[in-house]
């Protein structure tokens, strides 16, 4: 049997001295998976999705074109294109989706697993995402009762106003506004909502309001711009029945901070009754008017469908669940 320089090279770009073909090159053994590099797998996975070489680089703390390079020498071995190449964006190839898709449920799985076995020798933890709001306001004024009867489980809590903040497989459960839908996610529901107009006392007191016109003509604070799933003013009179109607609007993209202008006696804020109960209760806030409506949405508790919960993330649910707002 003849003998023949390995044409293949380490990872310095040093050539291999095997020369024997029956002599096993090392750097020719596959992995026992039969997996691409892990760093290529890693820097796809990221710029899979965000649809952006610029931003992955940017999670992974590497330049853009090492990115770049890794997702070409995936693309070699994979035998297909994974990224159509856009005018400054990318777009997934049909082989791309399906490997984009695999690779997140699997990482997802191995962050899950990961800490599972790090906390298991300690204290058992489940990490619940949310907006600022809902847990300034909602989830923390109740949460005193959970670690009351289950002192076994640290609860962490990752808050984010943007709308795939939460996006995040660290995260056991989420408290979500919508419809119910969520890619890759099951929910459940944990109540409805209802929207009126709230301000500080002594602006209520300057500004008697007893007509939608009064109303309208206020000044009003809106929180916009973040997650357009959230009800504007426009959205509250046109549901009223009072379109089309020109409105003098400070825009906020934080509801937390909204609130806290309309305490100062800055102008008027839409209230979840559910969220600016407790600021009704203590004062701070009032009721403008009898006007409200039904929020077009609910609130949800939600989890990866892609996995299953462990058992703790499962106790936080179902108690969460079983709250009477």
């Amino acid at each position: 049997m003849p003998h023949r320089q390995c044409q293949c090279r380490d990872r310095e770009g040093k050539s291999c001295r095997i020369r024997s073909i029956q002599a096993k090159c090392p750097i020719m053994v596959r992995r026992y998976y039969n997996l691409p590099s892990l760093i290529a797998l890693a820097a796809f996975e990221a710029a899979a999705r965000h649809l952006s070489l610029t931003k992955a680089a940017e999670e992974l703390n590497v330049t853009v074109g090492a990115v770049s390079k890794q997702i070409r020498m995936l693309e070699e071995e994979v035998g297909n294109p994974l990224f159509l190449r856009r005018h400054r964006a990318l777009e997934l190839t049909r082989e791309g989706e399906t490997m984009a898709a695999a690779l997140k449920e699997g990482f997802e799985r191995i962050s899950s697993t990961f800490r599972q076995v790090k906390t298991s020798g300690g204290q058992s933890s489940v990490t619940i995402g949310c907006t600022m709001a809902m847990a300034h306001l909602w989830l923390m004024p109740r949460m005193s009762a959970f670690w009351g009867s289950h002192q076994d489980i640290a609860v962490d809590h990752v808050i984010s106003d943007h709308p795939r903040g939460l996006d995040r497989p660290d995260i056991d459960l989420r408290l979500r506004y919508g419809n119910g839908e969520w890619p890759d996610e099951l929910s459940a529901r944990l109540y409805d909502d209802r929207i009126f107009a709230v301000a500080s006392p002594a602006f209520a007191r300057e500004h008697a309001v007893e007509t939608l016109d009064d109303l309208a003509q206020l000044q009003l604070l809106s929180v916009e711009g973040m997650d357009w799933s959230w009800t504007t003013w426009a959205d509250f009179f046109r549901e009223l029945g009072c379109p089309n109607r020109r409105l003098n609007v400070r825009r906020f993209n934080s509801h937390v901070i909204a609130l806290q202008a309309a305490r100062s006696g800055q102008g008027a804020v839409l209230g979840w009754a559910s969220l600016v109960r407790p600021l009704i209760e203590s004062g701070d806030l009032v009721q403008l008017s009898s006007a409200e409506i039904a929020a077009p949405h609910s609130y949800f508790v939600t989890w990866s469908a892609r996995r299953p919960l462990s058992r703790q993330a499962g106790l936080l649910r179902d108690w969460l669940l079983s709250l009477d707002d």
